[in-house]
Parts: C-alpha cells; sequence; structure tokens
C-alpha cells in the first residue's frame, strides 16, 4: 500500500515557529482531546509513521513533525542536538495549542521525547522510549552497531546520495524479514529529501549528532511521566539488555519486547502489534506481556 494510501485522513500542513520557521506537520483525529506526538530518527521524516495514523485516530489526536534540519522543515538552526530539538518539541505543542500530549519517539524521537520530558514534566502525560537513542550502550556489539551506523550515514553526507546508499542506510533500520517494506516509494522519498539543498547544507551538522550520545544523555531518574521503554530483540546499538539497564533508573516504567521480528522501525515493521500496544499505553498505561519476557 502507497504511504498516502497509509495517510488518508490525515492533514500534512506547515505551521509557523518562533525559533525553528516552518516546521511540517502531520495530524488525524484532531477532534479528540488526547494527544499523541510521534517523532522520528535521524535523517528520517514524518513518513515513518505512516502506518499508525489510520489506527489509532480513531481514539487520539495524532500528530508527528519534521524535526529542524530533517524532511520539509526548515533548516535554519544553528545546532541539531537532541537538547535544541527538544525546545522545538515544546514549540511545536504551542503552536498547535497542547499543554500537555503522549510523546513517542524512535531513537532520535526517544532522545529528545526523554530530555523533554525530564526537564519539561509538567507538559508530557505518557512516555514511550521506542528502541530509543539517549540511553547508555552496554555490550560490544552495540559499539560496533554504532561504528557501522556512523558509516552508513557518512555515505549520505561525504558523497551525493543515490539510491543505493540510500537503501543500504534504510536496510539497517529493519530486520531481514522486513526489507520488502523497502520498496521504491519509501527509498525514492527518502532520497528526494536528501538530494534537496537545503538537506546537503545541513547534513554534516545533523549527522554530528550521532557520535554525541555521551553529551546528552537523558536523565532518566528525573522522568516523572509514566514511562514505557518499547525494544525489540533485533534492535541496533542499544540492545535488550541496555533497555533494561536504563528502565530500572525510571521509577515504575515498564519494558516491552515486540513479539513480531523487528529491528529499529517497530511502529513500520509491526503495525499491527505497535498500533495495538500503543493504544493501550497511551489509554490505560497497561500493556500486555512479550513472548520474550
Amino acid at each position: 500500500m502507497s504511504i498516502w494510501m497509509d495517510f488518508l485522513d490525515t492533514e500534512i500542513r506547515y505551521i509557523e515557529t518562533p525559533t525553528f520557521g516552518r516546521v511540517r506537520v502531520a495530524q488525524a483525529g484532531k477532534h479528540n482531546p488526547d494527544a499523541i506526538i510521534f517523532q522520528h530518527g535521524v535523517n528520517g521524516h514524518l513518513e515513518a509513521y505512516a502506518k499508525n495514523f489510520a489506527a489509532l485516530a480513531q481514539k487520539f489526536n495524532v500528530i508527528a513533525f519534521d524535526y529542524a534540519g530533517h524532511g520539509l522543515s526548515d533548516k535554519n538552526a544553528d545546532d541539531y542536538s537532541p537538547p535544541v530539538l527538544a525546545e522545538q518539541l515544546g514549540e511545536v505543542m504551542d503552536a498547535l495549542g497542547l499543554e500537555q500530549a503522549h510523546l513517542s519517539g524512535e531513537s532520535l524521537g526517544g532522545w529528545v521525547s526523554g530530555l523533554f520530558a525530564a526537564k519539561y514534566p509538567h507538559r508530557v502525560k505518557r512516555l514511550m522510549l521506542n528502541t530509543s537513542a539517549g540511553i547508555p550502550i552496554v555490550s560490544e556489539k552495540g559499539k560496533q552497531d554504532m561504528a557501522n551506523l556512523i558509516a552508513l550515514n557518512k555515505a549520505n553526507v561525504d558523497t551525493t546520495p543515490t539510491y543505493e546508499t540510500v537503501s543500504a542506510r534504510m536496510r539497517w533500520l529493519m530486520h531481514p524479514s522486513n526489507h520488502h517494506l523497502l520498496d521504491e516509494e519509501l527509498i525514492g522519498l527518502r532520497l528526494a529529501l536528501y538530494l534537496r539543498a537545503d538537506t546537503q547544507a545541513v547534513a554534516p551538522r545533523v549527522n554530528a549528532v550521532v557520535a554525541r550520545l555521551n553529551d546528552f544523555l537523558i536523565p532518566l531518574e528525573s522522568i516523572k511521566a509514566e514511562t514505557l521503554f518499547l525494544w525489540s530483540e533485533a534492535n541496533p546499538i542499544h540492545d535488550v539488555e541496555a533497555a533494561k539497564s536504563a528502565m530500572k533508573r525510571v521509577p515504575g516504567s515498564k519494558l516491552y519486547v515486540m513479539n513480531a521480528d523487528c529491528a529499529h522501525w517497530p511502529q513500520y515493521e509491526a503495525p499491527d502489534e505497535f498500533n495495538t500496544l500503543a493504544i493501550s499505553f497511551f489509554s490505560t498505561g497497561e500493556v500486555g506481556a512479550s513472548r520474550h519476557m
């Protein structure tokens, strides 16, 4: 199914923010009072959540947006570090008239969400850290995965991106059994975004964030929101042991490991399981047992 079929009944528009300029936003179910804001990973864009809008908009005001420096949002910032993007999240919420929202972020999106939840606890209802960055790496494999990611990013920064380099970067995101999801539309969309002059101009600064993990670790003990660590057994860099270690530092938090084969994009690789879990967690705070735990 086309991404644009997934986005039927979703409004995609631009909003203005004081510091970050024009930000691209997707929104569905805005008549619902309870909002969820989804946030993508580094080098990503809001289409990472295409398969979640229709299901969740039945109950929630569902929102995703492109970070500054990413997608089709403005790229006028000097710094694209997670603390700066956390301030962008606050400005997006203000522009949408949201004092509070549930947050769900994948990779960089989880990192930013965790920093925001620690700094602005009054603005966060429930927090889902989905294969999140911003927590310590605990294994040698994780360190090697990080080196691999940096190399894949460099292939799209140091030289002009191609279909092959973008495809390799996106295969890194998914479990091998899900590589069939990487069709020409999804890869072509990301390649088109990467080839934009404004994207290429800021790409070195955006990608520099990946190597600065230890500079901006989430202060996990400061998170007050009800928190779910949503993980997969094949998640690169931060394995399940990293998630378990981080979870112990967030009072009352939970860990759910996906039953389906997933890597770094559970929301896209196994949308039925993800959507069911998200509806349960953001409605009640409860999650079922995963078969791996």
